[in-house]
């Protein structure tokens, strides 16, 4: 494709001898540059490409993108690369999303529960439907590995093309505030657009909770529709500051358009009257916890705001599965229940407790532990949350990456202060799952948190394996045929 066609919709300065180039392939990072290729600079938290702008040429780039001029013939300039790159890779790819109906979701919460069950809905309604998300991608029934909750503009729009070669309608994804924040989607129209709530996390990387929002917000300026939960005080300034129109949804508050009634909750899962002007329906869905309500109204608001009469998104909401990691009960055979949830904010472990709470019969044990390279203020937060909301806590590891994980759970310890709460501290998360598993008791719910659908650790010497689901089933077989106990490490002071 040649440059005038790739640089389409986007104002630049250079040589007008460049735009007849022919462009074999588009990329930001300078290591990957062949002969022929584009070269973007885009600024980075670490590294700026711009500083790579020349090495790219010698790696064989026809034409480089910057936002100033880096002493370079073939350079073009541009005010933003990170949204030129976007759109650039649109126009690469042929602008696929047009193709397209697209539906976002974002929020700190339950993102890939909301666009697995509209994945569910659009797919009992008749459409032919891709998903981007955190789990895995999908196009329609084959599914595909996933590295980010949004990919790189190159890697969307190629999955993009792949979709709309597939005859896919819809195409419904997670929006991640980092991607709206580096413009990943710049260019992207969205039919709608959902916000579940915003707790703290990402701030490692947002610096402030305003940043956190502002970057979320943008969502709303690239739909036609927004879909806001009029539960979070963060949905209710979108729908004060958001330039599209509003439809918005509660669990408890006859304010908003949508609201559930006659909620009642179980082990296994949530029913609720879904009530609108003039409409109501009827749900059961096997999801526990008020959370779980809020999803899968996130859903059906947003199901009906394209065009899916509530009736058939009912249906389809009653007999949904349910989502990989996401309150998930495992078959465990034993007196007491284990739940695999991917909870890994202060928030979201707030709300699985209480959750569990509403059914618990017996103790409610949490496992948890708090992710290494990342926002470290949110550590005595989980811990506190934890101490709060169960009966029990195993504090452990999560992804500990290049991060000591003692010193981790070092930093989470103050949470517990002025909770009675008893816990014990166990660095090695195989180990701590066995010792849960040794020592809970009839009734008790087991709930392990942080890991959800991920089947990997990633500890300083690497990414190993370690999918929970077969962790459990695995150290359950051991403990029957062992019968022997886990012995506790050395126990911090209390």
């Amino acid at each position: 494709m040649k440059v005038r066609q790739i640089m389409d919709s986007i104002i630049y300065t250079g040589s007008n001898d460049l735009e007849t180039l022919e462009i074999g392939e588009i990329t930001c990072d300078s290591r990957r540059v062949m002969p022929g290729m584009a070269f973007v600079c885009v600024k980075g938290g670490k590294m700026d490409g711009h500083d790579h702008a020349a090495e790219a040429v010698n790696r064989g780039a026809a034409v480089v993108v910057a936002e100033h001029d880096v002493g370079l013939e073939c350079q073009l300039v541009v005010e933003n690369t990170r949204h030129a790159y976007a759109v650039m890779c649109a126009n690469f790819y042929g602008n696929p999303s047009r193709k397209l109906k697209l539906i976002g979701v974002t929020g700190t919460n339950g993102k890939t529960t909301i666009t697995n069950l509209l994945k569910h809905i659009l797919e009992y309604a008749g459409y032919r439907v891709g998903l981007i998300g955190t789990i895995q991608n999908e196009i329609d029934d084959m599914a595909l590995p996933a590295k980010y909750t949004t990919p790189d503009p190159a890697q969307l729009h190629a999955l993009f093309a792949r979709m709309a070669a597939a005859k896919c309608d819809y195409v419904v994804m997670e929006v991640s505030s980092h991607a709206l924040d580096q413009d990943r989607v710049a260019g992207c129209q969205f039919e709608a657009a959902v916000f579940t709530n915003l707790t703290q996390d990402h701030l490692d990387y947002h610096g402030t909770m305003e940043n956190y929002f502002q970057a979320k917000k943008k969502l709303f300026s690239l739909c036609k529709v927004g879909i806001i939960n009029y539960d979070d005080p963060y949905g209710r300034r979108i729908m004060e500051e958001a330039p599209c129109p509003i439809r918005s949804f509660s669990v408890s508050d006859d304010v908003a358009e949508y609201t559930a009634k006659n909620i009642t909750i179980s082990e296994k899962g949530s029913r609720f009257a879904f009530l609108g002007t003039g409409i109501i329906a009827r749900i059961d869905f096997p999801m526990p916890g008020m959370f779980s309500v809020s999803n899968a109204m996130a859903a059906a608001a947003c199901a009906v705001s394209v065009g899916i009469p509530l009736d058939k998104a009912a249906v389809a909401l009653n007999s949904c599965p349910g989502v990989c990691g996401r309150t998930q009960i495992l078959k465990t055979d034993t007196p007491f229940t284990v739940i695999d949830d991917y909870a890994h904010t202060p928030d979201a472990i707030e709300k699985i407790l209480a959750a569990v709470r509403e059914f618990a019969s017996g103790r409610i044990m949490i496992l948890f532990g708090c992710a290494g390279n990342r926002d470290g203020r949110k550590r005595p937060l989980m811990a506190a949350a934890a101490a709060k909301g169960a009966d029990f806590v195993i504090l452990t590891s999560d992804n500990p990456r290049s991060e000591d994980p003692v010193k981790i759970i070092q930093e989470a310890l103050p949470g517990f202060e002025g909770f009675e709460t008893p816990y014990v501290v166990i660095p090695d998360r195989y180990q701590a799952i066995r010792w849960a598993l040794e020592n809970a008791k009839e009734g008790d719910v087991l709930l392990l948190a942080g890991k959800g659908h991920e089947d990997y650790q990633v500890l300083d010497y690497g990414t190993i394996w370690f999918d929970e689901r077969h962790v459990v089933q695995e150290l359950l077989e051991k403990i029957r045929t062992e019968g022997k106990k886990a012995v506790l490490p050395p126990q911090p002071e209390k």
